[in-house]
């Protein structure tokens, strides 16, 4: 007779190397132990903490980057370099871009998105080096040789914070060095992070209209010979200087359902219709907010689905994220949460204190604990 001592450990293939794919692979050793044998299955070497890249413009903060060796190793992880292309269902296969093919029992696609400009010839917002794009355009902002800048999110913004942190960054940044700015924020939201609730709509408006920021609402702009034409109604804006929030995509990844957008569907424990075995967390999944903490909590319900797969315990109960964030302002720094109702709104706060542990901008269980404590995973600023 076979038992859960003896039998043998199942192979979870974690695809991807960002926050959901690390947060699944620290919660699924936490929750599953020796019962799985997890492959980190990554297309690069390092982790970018990218939660405080919109700081880095201004020479305020960096975005941490992190060995994925060693995390990988402090999980007992093996890290593969590559990154997915396909997945073989029947047989059971994930295949790589190169080619390569790997087994797995279970496997958990976390391979994030693609960014695109939304507009032609704007600076575009990109976390992955946002300080080569936008530092010049600081300088130029703490010189008075640029005066008027629109940041505009296009119709498909899943995450429009970063764009309200650049925008009040700016405007503090002209404040303190006594040049003159005009700055406006075009949304396609009826108001300031609308989504998440009154609690922080209210507050966010409050410290645009102190800043000076004028916020055009409801508004979707089309850009074209140096103007930006806001619909409906047609108001045109001659902005010196436009940044603009990317368009995203999903993976496209062969083998696995997605909608025209790339992205993929999933279940109320992450899993993958119609594949068995295969799951997906985070941005890659059509859920509509694509945020590091809301990442997380789907990897930690992915990883607790597995986890019961391999004879740990049962499944958590279904999804039900909570946004937790930290919102940069140019002076101290606002900590908000929204969590949903009965009736499916979001209700929030903004505060000045931190409400979670350990304390940040990424509120992840496993990934924010292990960052906050690990300095031995730092690679460089």
């Amino acid at each position: 007779m076979t038992t859960d001592i003896t039998r043998k450990p199942l192979h979870v293939v974690i695809a991807g190397g960002g926050v959901a794919a690390l947060e699944a692979m620290m919660a699924l050793r936490a929750l599953a132990g020796a019962r799985v044998r997890i492959t980190l299955l990554a297309p690069e070497t390092e982790y970018r903490y990218r939660p405080m890249a919109v700081a880095e413009p201004f020479t305020i903060s960096h975005a941490r980057r992190v060995a994925l060796a060693t995390v990988a190793a402090d999980f007992d992880a093996e890290l593969a370099t590559g990154a997915i292309a396909a997945v073989e269902p029947d047989e059971r296969y994930v295949v790589t871009l190169g080619g390569r093919r790997i087994g797995y029992d279970a496997l958990v696609i976390a391979c994030g998105t693609t960014a695109r400009p939304a507009f032609d010839r704007v600076a575009t917002i990109d976390d992955r080096n946002l300080g080569g794009t936008l530092r010049g355009l600081v300088q130029d902002v703490e010189e008075g040789y640029t005066s008027d800048i629109a940041f505009v999110a296009p119709a498909q913004a899943f995450w429009p914070l970063p764009l309200y942190e650049l925008a009040l960054l700016t405007a503090h940044r002209a404040y303190d060095m006594n040049v003159p700015v005009d700055i406006a924020i075009v949304s396609p939201e009826s108001a300031p992070l609308a989504l998440f609730g009154a609690g922080i709509s209210h507050e966010l408006d409050r410290l645009l209209r102190e800043a000076k920021i004028t916020f055009h609402g409801s508004s979707f702009a089309r850009y074209a010979h140096e103007e930006l034409v806001l619909e409906p109604g047609g108001m045109r804006l001659r902005p010196e200087r436009v940044v603009a929030l990317p368009l995203l995509d999903g993976p496209q990844i062969a083998g696995v359902p997605a909608d025209p957008h790339g992205f993929i569907a999933v279940d109320e424990h992450g899993a993958v219709a119609g594949l068995d075995g295969v799951y997906a967390a985070g941005d890659a999944t059509a859920y509509p907010i694509k945020h590091g903490g809301v990442a997380s909590q789907q990897a930690d319900v992915v990883a607790a689905a597995i986890a019961a797969r391999a004879g740990a315990g049962n499944p958590v109960p279904a999804l039900q994220p909570v946004i937790r964030g930290m919102l940069l302002t140019g002076r101290a720094p606002r900590y908000f949460e929204a969590e949903i109702g009965d009736d499916g709104a979001f209700r929030s706060t903004l505060s000045d204190v931190c409400t979670w542990d350990p304390p940040g901008k990424l509120a992840a269980r496993h990934l924010g604990a292990y960052l906050a404590r690990d300095e031995r995973a730092l690679v460089r600023a």
